[in-house]
């Protein structure tokens, strides 16, 4: 977890899917199994295109039986209204993009006081990471200093945590995030868009041939986001967001945990995500 500890305004996109087939609709399109996600807690979760591909890396919150909040990375959310709609075929459930705004808190923050019309959701790989507070007016914690947009990008880097539109584009499949794919997907659920994909790599013990990786410069020296990642000066990968003297970057699958590259020449150490 990230050591400083801190507040920032957070561009989130917040959609609510209310109904009584709103649980079983979203279990019929969603990664994860939401079967069993009791109400009052969060889960994470893959939206595939049919395809396999990544259409967003969603947070579930269940605030009722019939009702769920879906967020997902800032200028996301039209995207995932759209693939939600194009199979809700006689489905009891509304989906509702929400005029809402988040905070993210993130370090050694106290938790939040229940407060109404505000959902306090962990963050990435759980709540000692922080946790992102949802509404329509949410309020930051007292006590926890405010920082810049570019203060979450590190954490968010130092976590290993991917992004829309970096490490998560619309050619992107599960099996490039890690440990992103044990948080997000259900290996023993039902049927959903994508599923094929996903059950034959996992059924084969395949991995893709691009991994998603943490990288850290040996000296502290910054690393540039979209540099060349190279071995012996042989290309195995991209950086795709850097802060600083770390990085997240997708290499090639022989490149192990451990391995030294080179970024536009600064050295550097091969992490795993988490």
């Amino acid at each position: 977890m990230t050591e400083r500890t801190f507040w920032v305004a957070a561009p989130r996109d917040v959609m609510r899917v209310s109904g009584p087939d709103a649980r079983s609709y979203l279990q019929s399109q969603l990664s994860q199994d939401l079967s069993v996600v009791p109400v009052g807690t969060t889960t994470w979760s893959f939206l595939l295109q049919p395809t396999g591909k990544v259409a967003a890396l969603v947070r579930a919150t269940f605030v009722g039986d019939d009702e769920v909040l879906l967020d997902v990375d800032g200028g996301s959310g039209p995207d995932v209204v759209a693939r939600l709609e194009r199979f809700r075929i006689r489905v009891k459930a509304d989906i509702e993009a929400l005029d809402w705004r988040a905070i993210a808190v993130r370090g050694d923050a106290p938790e939040p006081p229940p407060t109404a019309g505000v959902v306090a959701a962990p963050a990435w790989w759980g709540s000692a990471w922080g946790y992102d507070l949802l509404g329509a007016d949410p309020v930051p914690p007292e006590g926890v200093s405010e920082a810049g947009p570019t203060a979450l990008e590190a954490a968010r880097i130092e976590a290993g945590w991917p992004a829309m539109g970096a490490e998560i584009t619309d050619q992107t499949i599960p099996g490039e995030l890690g440990a992103v794919v044990i948080a997000a997907v259900s290996f023993t659920k039902g049927c959903y868009p994508g599923q094929e994909l996903v059950e034959r790599m996992d059924s084969r013990g395949a991995s893709a041939p691009r991994q998603l990786r943490r990288l850290a410069s040996a000296d502290g020296s910054p690393l540039a986001s979209g540099a060349a990642v190279t071995v012996d000066g042989r290309d195995v990968g991209r950086v795709t967001s850097a802060a600083g003297g770390a990085a997240l970057a997708l290499v090639g699958r022989a490149v192990d945990v451990g391995a030294q590259v080179t970024v536009d020449g600064v050295a550097a150490t091969v992490l795993d995500l988490r």
